[in-house]
């Protein structure tokens, strides 16, 4: 056998073992993946592509749930909110750190000034405000993200406004409201409630459809995912689920809602032209926060209790590798990079 081939033939073996070994999806929308450290206070720096952690942010305070990236990718931005669960007795956080993504640092600081249990942080399309839940307030805060100053607030109209999802234009938000199971609709431009919506007798978590048509929130006495149609502010219909539903997040192309099943150690795949459950994937226990990849070709799944991310492949709905996490991980947020 020729000397040549002889060293070429392992490097071909060993690329098309690589092609066969189910590795995850290469990164066609580059980012940094973000991800809440509830058990040691931390936010989580994860390299998707070598699928590690490589850092983590003491975030000086009790603690961060959730977290968002600025729009150029550079920035973190951590509500801090407190010891305890949604309506739980505990400590009412009083702020949001800023951190930055390249140097690990914290570079920023909101004061509420009183006990809000800042949460959920999301930027506006349109408007490029960051608006946070402030649940103690019943309201949804603005901030300015240059100046971190408030700028102002838009009322739900009920107590435990803990998620909240803002439509694609950036007009209207839509502001789960847990122990009242309510979903509030919000007019981000009047800054006012336009309606409250009643669903169940508690409901957590939120997602909207790509199109805006609908939005989703778990029924939490029943596995059942409560589906309302935005123009008529009404629950649609219901889809059965193999156990109490959490966290959601749409694929881009409109076709599919993912859903964390912390009870089931799964993740539900629905249809949604059928409005059905087609897909129950197996991951780690407690399973909380879905985050899509802006090119749509992953999913990833944090599981509180397991230390773990979980990645799953959208083209077969498979697995492809469980990432390393700090303890209690929840809130994920993509960072672009630019």
């Amino acid at each position: 056998m020729p000397r040549l081939y002889i060293l070429i033939l392992p490097l071909i073996l060993g690329c098309l073992a690589m092609s066969n070994s189910g590795s995850p999806t290469p990164s066609a929308a580059r980012g940094t993946l973000l991800v809440a450290n509830k058990g040691d206070q931390t936010l989580g720096i994860i390299d998707p592509d070598a699928g590690q952690q490589v850092a983590t942010v003491a975030e000086n305070g009790i603690t961060g749930h959730e977290v968002i990236a600025s729009p150029d990718g550079r920035l973190a931005y951590v509500p801090i909110y407190g010891n305890s669960g949604v309506g739980m007795p505990g400590t009412d956080g009083t702020n949001l750190v800023v951190v930055d993504i390249a140097s690990h640092k914290i570079v920023g600081n909101v004061d509420f000034g009183h006990g809000v249990r800042p949460h959920c942080p999301m930027f506006g399309p349109k408007d490029g405000m960051l608006y946070v839940s402030t649940e103690l307030d019943n309201a949804i805060t603005i901030i300015d993200p240059h100046t971190l100053k408030i700028v102002g607030s838009v009322p739900t109209g009920r107590p435990e406004s803990h998620m909240f999802a803002i439509t694609h234009d950036g007009r209207y938000a839509y502001s789960t409201n847990v122990g009242s199971g309510t979903v509030s609709v919000l007019d981000l431009a009047a800054r006012k409630t336009l309606d409250v919506i009643s669903v169940s007798p508690v409901v957590q978590r939120i997602a909207l459809s790509v199109d805006d048509r609908f939005v989703f929130t778990s029924d939490q006495s029943k596995p059942q995912l409560a589906v309302i149609d935005t123009s008529t502010r009404k629950v649609a219909q219901w889809i059965p689920m193999p156990a109490t539903g959490y966290g959601s997040a749409a694929t881009p192309d409109g076709n599919w809602l993912v859903i964390a099943l912390p009870g089931a150690k799964q993740v539900g795949v629905i249809n949604l032209k059928t409005m059905k459950l087609e897909h129950a994937i197996d991951v780690p226990a407690a399973p909380q926060e879905v985050l899509i990849r802006p090119d749509g070709a992953v999913a990833y799944v944090s599981c509180a209790t397991s230390h773990k991310v979980a990645e799953i492949r959208t083209s077969d709905w498979t697995v492809t590798r469980l990432i390393d996490a700090g303890p209690g991980a929840d809130g994920l947020a993509w960072a672009s990079q630019k």
